[in-house]
């Protein structure tokens, strides 16, 4: 029997178990794709929510309909990580994780389509990612193509590698 899910608009009741959800799952898919000198100086920064972006209107959180078990969570926002906003008809992916227990099982191709409707309704032409090692198959399933390889700063001089990505809508 499959497991009925829903998405919906993240709100601030969301912040904690948005918490648990990148804490539990980053460190186990991200664990293949980088070695453990990046983890354990980044997993920390990126593994935690960020309150603002959680209640900005439009990230959104997947659960199961029957538990309420979050399952899924991401968004997008006009203005890219550090850079602000850059152009009106440009969006950016933002947090984007999928509970590791339930991966390929369209969790994540729910929530992008989600998404993608949202984008598009606010005007936005394009959507640009940084996306992990780890989530460049699923991104360019998606429609994603690479760009090229980039170092994200975090703080305290720790930089992330990851892909950065774009889509059309």
């Amino acid at each position: 029997m499959s497991t009925e899910l829903s998405v919906r608009c993240a709100g601030p009741r969301d912040i904690a178990e948005v918490d648990v959800l990148l804490a539990r799952s980053y460190p186990v898919l991200l664990k293949p794709d980088y070695p453990p000198s990046v983890l354990v100086t980044a997993l920390p920064l990126i593994s935690r929510v960020q309150p603002t972006l959680v209640t900005c209107g439009t990230y959104y959180v997947v659960e199961e309909v029957h538990t309420g078990a979050l399952v899924g969570a991401g968004g997008w926002t006009p203005g890219s990580p550090g850079r602000g906003r850059t152009s009106p008809a440009l969006g950016h992916i933002r947090h984007v994780v999928c509970d590791h227990r339930q991966t390929r099982c369209g969790i994540g191709r729910m929530l992008m389509h989600r998404i993608f409707q949202s984008a598009s309704d606010a005007g936005i032409a394009k959507l640009e990612c940084l996306s992990t090692r780890t989530a460049v198959p699923f991104y360019a399933a998606l429609g994603f193509v690479k760009d090229r390889a980039v170092d994200v700063p975090l703080r305290a001089g720790i930089v992330f590698p990851a892909i950065s990505m774009h889509r059309t809508l």
